[in-house]
């Protein structure tokens, strides 16, 4: 395939702010697939994940003259389509900065035990909206603590505790799995 703009990331982000509906296609289609592994790393539900990429694609479409080339292109979109995710996620109400761990839940772990073939996003759909959400801005999108609370309109020591927490329930979903994995083949 031929392709439209060469190879400058520069000349299609020129004519992605001049509107051109083929470079927004050609946008599109690079970065598709990415931007629904970042949303479904937010949102559990692929439909709705999907419903925030294409908002994320619109809000970008629309805004790109926004863009101040201060950082690079990707971030700020990346950026979009987070925010997309975290929108939906706090509309629907359903975020509750509880815990339902027993602390006291330790489990040891043995390095022979530990299989290193798990979905990953199957770990992330299990949390609730709360703790993949602080995990995912502090693990995937690098923010610090502060950046997170004030993202999230929470305070510092919640966000380091939804963290903390995060990891203990995937701790916790990653053993039980490998625990009905073992007795399945024995």
């Amino acid at each position: 395939m031929k392709l439209l703009f060469g190879n400058k990331k520069d000349d299609l982000l020129s004519r992605l702010k001049r509107q051109e509906p083929a470079a927004q296609k050609v946008f599109y289609d690079q970065n598709v697939k990415k931007f629904l592994s970042i949303s479904r790393s937010y949102v559990t539900d692929l439909y709705q994940a999907e419903d925030c990429v294409i908002k994320a694609f619109c809000k970008i479409f629309k805004s790109i003259e926004t863009f101040r080339n201060d950082g690079s292109f990707e971030g700020w979109a990346r950026r979009i389509v987070v925010n997309e995710c975290l929108n939906f996620i706090k509309s629907r109400k359903t975020v509750f900065y509880l815990d339902d761990i027993n602390q006291s839940y330790l489990e040891e772990i043995y390095e022979k035990d530990i299989a290193f073939d798990f979905n990953a996003q199957e770990l992330l759909d299990q949390l609730p909206d709360a703790y993949r959400m602080v995990f995912n801005l502090y693990v995937l999108e690098d923010y610090s603590h502060q950046e997170i609370a004030d993202t999230l309109q929470i305070s510092v020591a919640v966000s380091k505790t939804q963290l903390f927490r995060a990891k203990e329930k995937m701790r916790k979903i990653y053993f039980q799995q490998q625990k009905a994995l073992k007795n399945e083949h024995y």
